[in-house]
């Protein structure tokens, strides 16, 4: 297979595998219909990112629907206009982390943990010992993403890590593949529901060590999924259910 035709399935794949994150987000109520944005660098094209035109609901979204834009707002290919808080916040972070793919949402139990003062995910539940490590927290919400510079503090604040928890506004997660990115953010929403539920006893959590978390975090010594696979599987299997559920994504 020659170079072109490796780049032209490599966009393909990028652009069904973001459709499907899309629609698979309504499954699990990560979304706010036509708000919000997932982006992905294009295959090889460095600056270049693919999202869902503004207006199209997550439901609905298909492969073919998706455009590229670049930082400057610049319509490359396809056809639509890039939300100002999405390229705001998604370009500088795409360039700065060298993430190929970020989300960010304003999913329930992620935003109705980021409303409280003390917003931290408390490692109290093995899934959430997994992660705690991983988030960066925005503690200066000052309004709506209108610059670049504002996705610039966010990349910056982001450093190596994975995950933000962005106070008062929502989540944001990055990965290598749509697969990891959208495990970080559906993993998210279901530790912060657990800690919401748990602090709405009024009961003091058991908090687990430090010593406990380094044991989970350990390699097992037979491991025999690791966590690209895991992710990759999980993705799989929600596709599959968006097939059966919600087909058409892949046009």
């Amino acid at each position: 297979m020659d170079t072109h035709s490796l780049a032209t399935d490599a966009l393909t794949t990028a652009k069904i595998q973001l459709a499907a994150a899309h629609r698979i987000a309504t499954i699990h109520e990560l979304d706010e219909g036509i708000d919000n944005h997932f982006t992905v660098t294009v295959p090889g094209k460095d600056g270049q990112y693919l999202v869902l035109p503004f207006g199209i609901h997550w439901s609905e979204a298909k492969a073919s629907d998706l455009f590229t834009f670049d930082e400057q707002g610049r319509t490359l290919e396809g056809t639509g206009h890039v939300e100002l808080s999405a390229r705001c916040i998604h370009a500088p972070i795409h360039r700065i982390t060298g993430k190929r793919v970020v989300m960010h949402t304003h999913q329930t139990w992620a935003v109705a943990l980021n409303m409280l003062k003390d917003n931290r995910l408390l490692p109290a539940t093995q899934t959430a010992a997994f992660y705690c490590d991983q988030i960066a927290y925005d503690d200066t919400y000052q309004g709506t993403a209108d610059t670049l510079e504002e996705g610039e503090r966010l990349a910056r604040l982001m450093g190596d890590k994975n995950i933000v928890f962005m106070k008062n506004h929502g989540i944001l997660c990055a990965g290598d593949t749509v697969a990891q990115a959208y495990r970080y953010l559906y993993k998210m929403e279901r530790v912060c529901r657990t800690q919401v539920l748990a602090l709405s006893t009024g009961k003091e959590l058991n908090v687990l060590s430090r010593q406990v978390i380094d044991a989970v975090l350990a390699p097992a010594p037979e491991e025999s999924h690791p966590r690209e696979e895991r992710e990759r599987l999980f993705f799989e299997a929600m596709m599959r259910i968006v097939d059966r559920e919600l087909p058409g994504y892949r046009d």
